[in-house]
């Protein structure tokens, strides 16, 4: 097949299309097919009307337009649009039913009017955008959010079929009528890379090379800050040298909250901050930590949400103490994989981080088994595989 992935944005610095469309489209072209992806590289616009190829699979950037998103919208998806068609796609898989990638969709369904062939629309959840979602974090005009909410609900009704990261996103689709045999439950996966190095890590940051660490990598809006302060100063409290090691960067100055934090309960001078890390150097810094901590507030957003950065943690083999929230139940098998805690209960993420600290062979093996678990049951090639099955099948009967 000829596939065309529509991405939502560019590729830096923003997740999705290195952390889900990149290694899906790797997967499809290991099993003889060829994929492209059209982005719009608004995030990062040094790239504006470049392809370059990343891991065998080439990404168009269309060229920006004007920088009035009003003015944008139309010329950036009918340039998406161009872009897709000019490969001469099978098929056009869209990743998040919105913004212009959506707009681009719009144009390619209307291409299909009776008496004109179009290639076959698919859509992909990750977020659940409306009512309760990601729109509701994000400064969106009401405008805005209406759009968005309506693209969400329109294309995955009007797609030949629709991918979804969750089970709550795959319980969505159903609720909006969607049948379940047009529905793929397609999580984040991972491919078998060996673990990073942690030692010049923890060199570079003036960590001593015994010192017990906790790391955190986040984005920060996944749960609330006062919660994360109070389970770092608990942790501090219990465990001599401790270390914190905070990987990511947040977007409504979460780390200047942390920071301030640090310096009232006391743990500053325990606290490293990375920022945002080049995507080939976060394998070693994960491997700098000893047990990582993943708070998640149990929510729509999170319940529908399939979080990578989690996948990632696992794969490094690194123990997990993390909330029992949405797909975390499937990433972490309780006690056996990793540890599970009730959503908002500080004192117990603290409490079973500081257990695990003090024991250092549990911690092997619960790495062990993450790992295990995640390469066993998430793995790209095996859900590359089924996502070919659920094209040649949708597109039968579409």
């Amino acid at each position: 097949m000829n596939i065309v992935f529509l991405a939502p944005f560019g590729i830096r610095p923003k997740g999705t299309v290195i952390a889900r469309m990149i290694p899906l489209a790797a997967g499809l072209q290991a099993l003889g097919h060829r994929v492209a992806i059209v982005a719009p590289p608004y995030t990062n616009p040094e790239d504006s009307g470049k392809t370059e190829t990343v891991r065998g699979v080439q990404v168009r950037n269309i060229c920006l337009g004007p920088a009035n998103k009003v003015f944008a919208a139309p010329v950036l998806a009918r340039r998406m649009y161009r872009a897709a068609m000019a490969e001469k796609p099978d098929l056009v898989h869209l990743f998040k039913p919105k913004g212009y990638g959506g707009l681009a969709a719009f144009a390619l369904l209307l291409s299909g009017l009776p008496g004109k062939r179009a290639p076959a629309l698919f859509v992909d959840t990750d977020d659940w955008e409306g009512t309760g979602g990601m729109n509701e974090l994000h400064a969106y005009g009401w405008a805005e959010r209406a759009v968005f909410g309506f693209q969400e609900r329109w294309l995955q009704k009007c797609a030949a079929g629709v991918t979804a990261a969750s089970r709550t996103l795959q319980a969505r689709a159903g609720e909006m009528g969607i049948p379940p045999r047009n529905v793929l439950y397609l999580p984040n996966c991972v491919d078998d890379s060996r673990p990073g190095t942690g030692s010049g890590i923890r060199e570079g940051l003036g960590i001593p090379a015994g010192a017990p660490v906790v790391l955190l990598y986040t984005r920060f809006f996944e749960f609330g800050q006062q919660r994360l302060h109070l389970v770092l100063a608990g942790i501090y409290r219990e465990v001599s040298g401790v270390r914190f090691l905070v990987v990511g960067k947040g977007r409504r100055g979460e780390d200047e909250q942390l920071l301030r934090a640090a310096e009232e309960l006391g743990f500053a001078p325990a606290l490293h901050m990375a920022g945002w890390v080049e995507p080939e150097l976060i394998p070693d810094y994960l491997a700098a930590g000893d047990v990582a901590i993943y708070p998640f507030d149990d929510n729509l957003v999170n319940r529908a949400k399939c979080p990578a950065k989690l996948t990632e943690l696992l794969r490094a083999g690194i123990p997990v103490v993390a909330d029992r929230v949405g797909q975390i139940s499937e990433y972490v098998e309780a006690g056996s994989s990793g540890i599970l805690c009730d959503p908002g209960n500080w004192r117990e993420m603290a409490e079973r981080t500081v257990e695990l600290l003090g024991e250092r062979e549990k911690r092997r093996l619960l790495g062990e088994a993450g790992r295990r678990h995640l390469l066993e049951n998430f793995s790209w090639s095996a859900y590359a595989a089924k996502l070919i099955d659920f094209y040649a099948e949708r597109v039968r009967l579409s």
